[in-house]
């Protein structure tokens, strides 16, 4: 009976006559069979020894590949366990669309925990956002955990006007865009701040993250087509899990 626990030990040729360096060859295959399946979560690799006397390969061949994978997230180097699979890292494109919306574009599982609902004046996070906010108005505030396949990967604080007249089951079921969308709402426009800082402790027990941690977080201010304000978002995610992609043109 084999050892669950024990290395995979994955089919790869590798093309010599090839232009493409060994290394990358060797990255390629393992980064395939992640995306596959065939590696998952926890899995450990097949150790550099191992790797170079199978495959004919110089043991900095099989280093420089493991350190690609590393470098992508996808692989973690532990003292005394070896190279173990992490979980795919989420990569978004920087554009106007929901974190729900974009995990089901990918092929990901996304769920949502509602955390807390409220509604009432606007505060200072409201206030400090930059936005030309009326005072008098009230807002929804609320706090989510999204998950992707199981995993925690952002804390989603949204402010909504009160006019909305978002439920707190509403939020519960369904995901923010699809409601806006299903009030015949048209999002135009959306200013974008994102930074980078280490998880506070409440932000590390919500994301699973061990202290110290890094996040991402994102200050969003959406408006629709006829200029309105509707959405205030702070939302932190896990830097280990997810990545912006941004294209940058002169």
């Amino acid at each position: 009976m084999s050892d669950p626990t024990a290395p995979k030990q994955l089919d790869i040729v590798l093309d010599r006559a090839s232009p493409v360096p060994l290394y990358h060859q060797l990255a390629q295959a393992i980064e395939a069979a992640i995306a596959s399946g065939e590696l998952v979560p926890g899995d450990r690799l097949e150790n550099e020894l191992s790797l170079t006397s199978r495959l004919g390969l110089a043991r900095p061949t099989a280093r420089q590949a493991i350190g690609e994978l590393a470098r992508k997230g996808l692989v973690v180097r532990k003292r005394g366990v070896g190279t173990q699979v992490l979980s795919a890292q989420i990569s978004r494109e920087t554009r106007l669309s929901s974190l729900y919306d974009d995990l089901v574009a990918s092929g990901r599982h996304p769920q949502t925990r509602l955390l807390s609902y409220g509604i009432g004046p606007p505060g200072d996070e409201v206030l400090a956002c930059g936005a030309d906010i009326d005072e008098t108005a009230e807002f929804i505030t609320t706090k989510r955990l999204r998950l992707a396949d199981g995993l925690p990967l952002a804390i989603l604080v949204n402010h909504l006007p009160a006019w909305l007249d978002l439920t707190e089951d509403d939020l519960a079921k369904t995901p923010l865009y699809a409601l806006l969308r299903a009030r015949g709402l048209h999002l135009r426009v959306a200013h974008q701040t994102v930074s980078a800082r280490l998880m506070t402790a409440e932000e590390a027990k919500l994301l699973t993250e061990r202290r110290p941690a890094a996040c991402l977080t994102a200050l969003r201010v959406v408006y629709d087509d006829t200029g309105r304000l509707i959405e205030i978002g702070r939302h932190v995610y896990r830097a280990s899990h997810y990545s912006l992609d941004v294209s940058l043109t002169p």
